[in-house]
C-alpha cells in the first residue's frame, strides 16, 4: 500500500490494509516515519500481517522541518510535498526490488511507479480514495495527459458537465469554484513540475485495475462512464463506512466532555459544523459563518481548528463577543474531536460540511441532512449530486465571488433544520437514505469482491 501523504488518503488505505489482511494476506503499508507514527495503531490480530515500511522524505528547502502530510503545510505549499515525495522514487523502486510483491495498491500522485512495477511484473491497482464522479468528470486518461487540455484558461470547460457525460447529473462547477480549485495549477508556482492531472493520468494509464469507493446502488451511471473512458477494469470498493469504535485515553476524556454537552441538548437540535482540517476559509468568510450560526438561534457545535501554516502571530480569531453571545447554547470546540461519535449522538439533527466525500458519507449514515458549504475540488461536484438527491441544500453564494453572507447561512440551517415544509423533504431524504450509506454488510461484500480479484490475477511468484 502506497498512499499519498494526506490523512485523508492513508487512512482509507489502512482500513483497505486492514480489510485485505483479515483475509490472511501480508500488507506492506509504505509512508514517511512521522506519518507512519501518527497513524492508529493496529488490531493486535492484524499486527503479524500489516507492517508499516518507513521510507524517508528527503528534503526539500520550501518545507518546514518534520513537514511529512498535507497537514503539515499550507494549502499553498502542498507542490513542495508533491516534489519531495517524487523522491521517494529510488528508495521504492529498491524496495519492490527486493520484497517482489504480488501487488501494490497506490494513490494518484506517483506518475513514475507504473513503469517501475510493470518492469519488475508487480500487478497494479490504482485505488481513488474519491467516488467515480469527481473521477469521471475530467474524462479519459489520454486527456489528462494533456496539460493543455486540462488547465482550465477556459471556465466553460468545467461550469458545465462534459459532452462524455450522456446522462443528466447537475455535477459541475461554478465560476468561482474553479478559481479556488485550480489557482495552483493556473497561477502559482508548481515546485515538481508536475500537474496533478498528468500524474493521475499516468497512474491510471499505467495500473491493472482501477478501486474506487463507489457502489451501484448510489448513482451507479458513473462506474459504467469510468470503465468506457478507461477501457479498465473498475472495481467499486462500497463506501467503506467505518466503525463508531469505543474511545479510549485521552479522547475518552474529550468524548466524556463533549457528551455531557450534548446530553443536554434536545433530540434532533444541534446542528454539527466541520468544514474538514485542510482547506481553511478567509477571515470574512469566518465572519459570515459564525454570526450566521448566530442569528440561526439554534444550539451548534462547531469544530473550528486553526489552519496548516499560521503561527501564533497570524490573526484567526472569532469576531470579538460572538463566544461569550452564543456560550449557553453553542460550543466552538478548537481541538481534534469525534466526529462519528457527534454525527451518532440523538441531539445532532443536522450536518454543516464543506462536503468532503467521507464527511457527506458519514453524515448520510446517520440519517443526517446536509447544510452545504464546498471549497474545492471533489466538494463542489459531492455538493451538486447531494443536493440533487435532496439530501440537503448548499448555502447560496454570490456567482462572481463565492462569498455567503450571515443571513444566507442561518436561513440555510434554519430550512433544512426546522422547517416544516421544504426542511421536512431532506431530512426525510437522509434519514431514508441511511440505511445504505451505514450498510456495512453490503460494503464489505464490495471489498470482499476486491480481494477475491487480487487473488485471482496476482503476478506470479
Amino acid at each position: 500500500m502506497f498512499p499519498w501523504l494526506a490523512f485523508g488518503h492513508m487512512i482509507p488505505y489502512l482500513d483497505l490494509a486492514k480489510f485485505i489482511a483479515q483475509k490472511g494476506h501480508k500488507i506492506s503499508y509504505l509512508s514517511t516515519p512521522r506519518n507512519l507514527n501518527r497513524l492508529p495503531k493496529l488490531p493486535p490480530h492484524l499486527s503479524s500481517l500489516i507492517t508499516f515500511v518507513p521510507i524517508s522524505l528527503p528534503r526539500v528547502d520550501q518545507l518546514p522541518e518534520n513537514a511529512e502530510a498535507t497537514m503539515d503545510v499550507p494549502p499553498d505549499d502542498v507542490h513542495y510535498l508533491k516534489k519531495a515525495f517524487d523522491g521517494l522514487e529510488p528508495e521504492l523502486a529498491r524496495f519492490l526490488e527486493t520484497e517482489s510483491p504480488h501487488w501494490i495498491i497506490y494513490d494518484f500522485v506517483p506518475h513514475w511507479l507504473p513503469p517501475i512495477a510493470g518492469k519488475l511484473g508487480i500487478s497494479q491497482a490504482f485505488f481513488l480514495i474519491i467516488n467515480a464522479w469527481f473521477l469521471a468528470f475530467f474524462g479519459p486518461s489520454a486527456s489528462m495527459l494533456d496539460n493543455s487540455v486540462m488547465r482550465p484558461t477556459d471556465p466553460e470547460q468545467f461550469t458545465v458537465p462534459p459532452k462524455w457525460i450522456t446522462f443528466p447529473t447537475k455535477a459541475a462547477y461554478h465560476d468561482y469554484e474553479i478559481k479556488r480549485t485550480f489557482k495552483t495549477s493556473s497561477e502559482q508556482e508548481n515546485a515538481s513540475g508536475v500537474e496533478d492531472f498528468y500524474r493521475a493520468g499516468c497512474t491510471i494509464t499505467g495500473c491493472d485495475v482501477l478501486a474506487i469507493r463507489h457502489c451501484r446502488e448510489f448513482e451507479p451511471n458513473w462506474l459504467t462512464l469510468l470503465e468506457e473512458l478507461h477501457q479498465k477494469p473498475i472495481i467499486p470498493l462500497g463506501l467503506m463506512p467505518p466503525s463508531v469504535e469505543e474511545p479510549g485515553g485521552d479522547s475518552n476524556d474529550t468524548w466524556v466532555s463533549i457528551s455531557e454537552w450534548l446530553n443536554k441538548q434536545n433530540i434532533a437540535s444541534v446542528v454539527y459544523v466541520a468544514l474538514g482540517s485542510e482547506v481553511a476559509l478567509r477571515p470574512d468568510e469566518l465572519t459570515e459563518l459564525a454570526l450566521g450560526l448566530e442569528l440561526s438561534g439554534l444550539p451548534f457545535f462547531w469544530v473550528l481548528r486553526k489552519p496548516v501554516g499560521l503561527t501564533e502571530a497570524d490573526s484567526f480569531t472569532l469576531l470579538h463577543g460572538f463566544e461569550e453571545r452564543t456560550k449557553h447554547r453553542g460550543i466552538v470546540w478548537k481541538n481534534w474531536a469525534p466526529q462519528l461519535r457527534i454525527l451518532s449522538h440523538d441531539s445532532v439533527g443536522g450536518f454543516l460540511t464543506h462536503c468532503g466525500w467521507s464527511s457527506s458519507g458519514e453524515g448520510i449514515r446517520f440519517g443526517l441532512p446536509l447544510i452545504m458549504l464546498p471549497l474545492v475540488l471533489d466538494q463542489c461536484l459531492n455538493a451538486r449530486i447531494m443536493e440533487g438527491h435532496e439530501f440537503g441544500i448548499e448555502v447560496p453564494r454570490d456567482e462572481g465571488d463565492g462569498s455567503f453572507t450571515r443571513n444566507s447561512v442561518a436561513e440555510s440551517i434554519r430550512l433544512v433544520m426546522v422547517d416544516k415544509e421544504k426542511g421536512s423533504i431532506y431530512r426525510e431524504r437522509a434519514k431514508a437514505m441511511s440505511s445504505l450509506f451505514g450498510d456495512k454488510v453490503l460494503h464489505d461484500q464490495y471489498l470482499d469482491y476486491f480481494v477475491q480479484y487480487l487473488e485471482n490475477h496476482k503476478s506470479q511468484d
